[in-house]
């Protein structure tokens, strides 16, 4: 029964303790500044926001026993332009983080294939294994896809700044807009997109390394 359960759990949730932690601390926020925002305006909704940040990557920290890199590096962009957003009164500061750090993701992995310091080599190469190419080409991918979503995230910004759209009996403002676009559209694209990337990996996955699969006294002989 037991291997049963699990078997039904993986097949209609296929994420680890790992991506569940992630996922919640991407979404989590931005569905709390969502709610708090619709009711008691941008500054309780940035508070709300920076307040769950906060908590997230506390929860991925004590979690997983180690602080991983990117989302601790988004989070103190997110806490950085919730600040500034609750000091100047301008919602833009939040918007504007995302394009501005997806920009710069996109840089920096764009320059670690040009210096031959793959990124994502240099920080998963001893958890999973895989060919140069295949790092290079996935490395490539993603910041591709970060790029293509500053671009995206500008577009949505820009357009709906001074919008007031009525619906199920309320007003959605631009901010309202940009988080459910946020919350319906990247996510879900950027859920599929990295899916797709981890199964074109497999063509350029490398057999686990001799030293780690071979018991002591093997690898000694």
């Amino acid at each position: 029964m037991a291997v049963q359960a699990v078997t039904w759990r993986k097949r209609h949730y296929p994420f680890n303790a790992e991506q569940t932690v992630n996922i919640l601390g991407e979404i989590g926020p931005l569905v709390a500044m969502f709610l708090v925002n619709g009711v008691y305006g941008i500054a309780a909704g940035t508070w709300a926001l920076i307040g769950c940040t906060l908590l997230s990557l506390i929860s991925t920290l004590v979690m997983l026993g180690r602080p991983p890199v990117m989302p601790f590096i988004a989070g103190a962009v997110s806490i950085t332009f919730g600040t500034l957003t609750l000091v100047t009164g301008d919602a833009m500061w939040v918007q504007i983080k995302v394009t501005l750090f997806n920009s710069l993701v996109a840089l920096m992995l764009w320059l670690s294939l040009k210096t031959g310091h793959n990124f994502f080599r240099f920080v998963f190469g001893k958890t999973f294994h895989y060919t140069n190419e295949g790092w290079a080409k996935f490395t490539r991918n993603v910041a591709v896809f970060f790029l293509a979503t500053a671009v995206a995230n500008e577009i949505v910004r820009l357009s709906c700044a001074h919008a007031h759209v009525s619906a199920l009996n309320r007003v959605f403002t631009g901010v309202d807009l940009w988080i459910l676009f946020k919350i319906f559209i990247t996510m879900p694209v950027t859920a599929v997109f990295f899916w797709w990337q981890a199964q074109v990996l497999q063509k350029y996955r490398l057999p686990e390394p001799i030293a780690e699969i071979a018991p002591n006294g093997d690898a000694a002989s």
